[in-house]
């Protein structure tokens, strides 16, 4: 299968803005569930945002709503993350995933299998 490659990771100043990019390949036919997910030294994984693949509900965790907006193009196989408003606690590699769930949560996807390598995300004070 074609894997998930993330991109537009980078270092900004708080208060700064950021867009991450991920390829989805194939999985927007064989998954009902998108999103991005991170991990922050030291921390575990936090599910920041999701998305569904058959419709246009999206979930936030409540770190990042009103922050971050995710984002699908199907027809391009492509997922983003638009990150406003960054603050340093937002620094960590973020990864996209996608999979199956009966509700699609941000608060699930980091238990999906299917994930990119990451993207670092460096916010600075």
């Amino acid at each position: 299968h074609v894997q998930l490659v993330e991109s537009g990771g980078g270092s900004v100043q708080a208060g700064g803005s950021l867009r991450l990019s991920c390829a989805t390949g194939d999985y927007t036919f064989r998954t009902n569930c998108l999103g991005w997910f991170r991990q922050a030294p030291g921390k575990e994984c936090e599910g920041v945002a999701a998305i569904e693949v058959g419709g246009s509900k999206t979930y936030y965790a409540d770190s990042v709503m009103g922050r971050f907006t995710i984002f699908k193009d199907t027809n391009k196989n492509r997922l983003d993350l638009q990150m406003d408003s960054l603050n340093p606690e937002d620094t960590g590699v973020y990864y996209c995933a996608a999979g199956v769930l009966t509700m699609c949560t941000a608060f699930a996807i980091p238990s999906f299998a299917n994930r990119g390598q990451g993207t670092q995300v460096t916010v600075s004070s």
